[in-house]
């Protein structure tokens, strides 16, 4: 597949990424507070899936990883806002099992090769590991807030969530520079930003609440 394809994948998927941040950050600056709407997991679902496709028509497995371990979250605060139930049951079956179905195809078709993902001459392992801890941070962030809207029973982004992605973000940074990715690079660089900013807000919402 041509280049140039592959980067439309992955900046669509960024544009979404970010899109989802900017629609959270404008609502959140309005109301003082931080704010998720459903709109917010139903973009995160489908950038999550393209930019799963981008990483393996990049062959890079760090990619892989953070989309694949994120996915199912994205669903699971859709069930928890109760903005999943309402989408047709068509819909959400072809979405649970989409993922597996990339899976299943690309090994009939000889395509899917883990060795050659972990082993790609254009990544070094030095690289490869740095991307994965980086995608592993960044993924701690769901997993984390998964766990506290869980015990709340809602669909929260706590304070703790939005320290993790800085910290991932900008690790992924560092990697996007030494790999030349500008998909990676474009779509985390505005998003540190946003993710300052709501430590900010929700700094200043815990103030309020304590006081």
């Amino acid at each position: 597949m041509n280049n140039w394809l592959i980067y439309s994948v992955g900046f669509i998927a960024q544009l979404l990424f970010s899109g989802r941040l900017v629609l959270q950050w404008i609502l959140s600056e309005k109301s003082k507070k931080v704010l998720t709407p459903s709109l917010f997991w139903w973009l995160s679902l489908l950038a999550s899936f393209l930019l799963f496709v981008y990483g393996y028509l990049r062959e890079d497995f760090a990619i892989m990883l953070g989309q694949a371990l994120t996915y199912f979250i994205y669903i699971r605060n859709l069930q928890l806002q109760g903005e999943w139930y309402k989408t047709p049951k068509l819909v959400r079956l072809f979405l649970w099992v989409f993922p597996i179905l990339i899976v299943i195809y690309s090994y009939n078709n000889n395509s899917y090769d883990v060795d050659k993902l972990l082993k790609n001459e254009a990544i070094p392992y030095w690289l490869l590991i740095l991307g994965i801890i980086s995608q592993v941070i960044f993924t701690l962030r769901f997993i984390y807030q998964w766990i506290y809207s869980e015990k709340n029973k809602q669909s929260i982004l706590p304070i703790g969530f939005w320290i993790l992605s800085l910290i991932g973000s900008i690790l992924i940074l560092i990697y996007a520079i030494f790999r030349k990715d500008p998909v990676l690079l474009i779509g985390h660089l505005m998003g540190s930003i946003i993710y300052f900013r709501n430590i900010i807000i929700s700094k200043n919402e815990l103030k309020i609440n304590t006081n």
